[in-house]
């Protein structure tokens, strides 16, 4: 089979597409041929070297990826048999090294994944496999950031990056309970999917009115401001999205891409500066954010199965840009260099 490596941390160039032996599921296993494999914005912090939310960077060299979706083609030892044939997802977990072996796959971007069968959901009958990777991973991360507010009618949000994978569901979301929402984008590409996705308003952040137009677009409706800013990227624009909350107003951080003098930290207030403002700030990041936002026995499996029935339902549609497995580099570049709309995936 095909999978792509990675030798050494650094550039996306760093990510080769190279031959290996198919793995074998072991005990409790199933092994996926993989038709989808997710790209997410850590993926590429982990390539750099970088750990974010884990204790370290995998140990290389490795096979990156962790959402994989595909049909079951065989067990390991004890494994319920009924899964053999059936379409699955699953969120594979922090990526192993193939411990120096050049035959062991460790994660998704490959054309076979192994995984234990309890991580397994079965993808629903109208979802697509690449959608449901989408939902694997960024619909249940949407799920566990909108468990830290209250989303109403009367919810004003701005959503910053909102077309990306995360803006997009929080946008139909919002949407969905009949909230008002401010998607921002930059370029005009974006800013359409933005209105085509339901947006009352999309702005492009790019130009230097587009404070102006929110303002005016609230004071048209009788609003005296935003209730609530989800903030991915930070920096000066997720600044400026504060900027337009109402007191009262909630923050919620859950990134920090912007292009700033603030790049590479999220962006956060003394308590001083939340009084002078009147609005609270938090923010969610990673597993712990997920298990406190799912709840019951297994928090994240919750959030993952509520995220598929959503998608199912129809109630939330997750926006997919597809790339060829063996140009998992230029997936990382683009995504790096936000040349993306919704949440990239991997196709053999």
């Amino acid at each position: 089979m095909h999978a792509i490596r990675l030798h050494a941390f650094g550039p996306a160039e760093n990510l080769t597409y190279e031959t290996t032996e198919t793995p074998s599921p072991g005990p409790g296993q199933v092994r996926i041929a993989v038709t989808a494999s997710g790209v997410h914005l850590l993926d590429t912090s982990l390539r750099r070297g970088e750990p974010g939310p884990f204790p370290a960077p995998p140990a290389l060299p490795t096979v990156p990826g962790r959402e994989v979706a595909g049909t079951v083609d065989a067990l390991g030892e004890g494994t319920d048999p009924s899964w053999l044939g059936r379409r699955v997802v699953a969120h594979l977990g922090m990526p192993l090294s193939s411990g120096g072996n050049p035959q062991t796959p460790a994660g998704g971007y490959a054309e076979s994944a192994v995984t234990d069968a309890a991580k397994l959901h079965p993808v629903p009958d109208s979802l697509t496999d690449p959608e449901a990777v989408a939902m694997i991973g960024t619909g249940r991360t949407t799920l566990g950031i909108l468990g830290f507010t209250e989303v109403t009618a009367d919810t004003v949000a701005v959503v910053p990056a909102a077309a990306g994978g995360i803006g997009t569901l929080l946008v139909q979301y919002v949407k969905h309970v009949g909230g008002t929402v401010i998607g921002l984008a930059g370029g005009p590409a974006k800013v359409a999917l933005v209105e085509k996705n339901g947006a009352d308003l999309a702005v492009d952040y790019l130009q230097p009115d587009w404070q102006e137009q929110v303002t005016s677009f609230l004071s048209s409706r009788g609003i005296g401001g935003a209730t609530i800013v989800f903030d991915s990227v930070g920096g000066d624009t997720g600044l400026a999205a504060v900027d337009l909350l109402a007191p009262g107003g909630h923050h919620l951080v859950f990134g920090w891409s912007g292009k700033s003098v603030h790049d590479g930290e999220p962006l956060t207030f003394t308590e001083a500066e939340l009084a002078d403002r009147a609005i609270t700030s938090e923010v969610v990041l990673g597993p712990p954010m997920l298990a406190r936002a799912g709840g019951g026995p297994n928090p994240i499996r919750t959030l993952e199965t509520r995220s598929l029935a959503l998608a199912a339902e129809g109630v939330l549609r997750p926006a997919v840009q597809l790339y060829p497995l063996a140009e998992a580099a230029r997936a990382h570049a683009d995504l790096e260099n936000r040349r993306t709309v919704g949440k990239v995936v991997l196709v053999p």
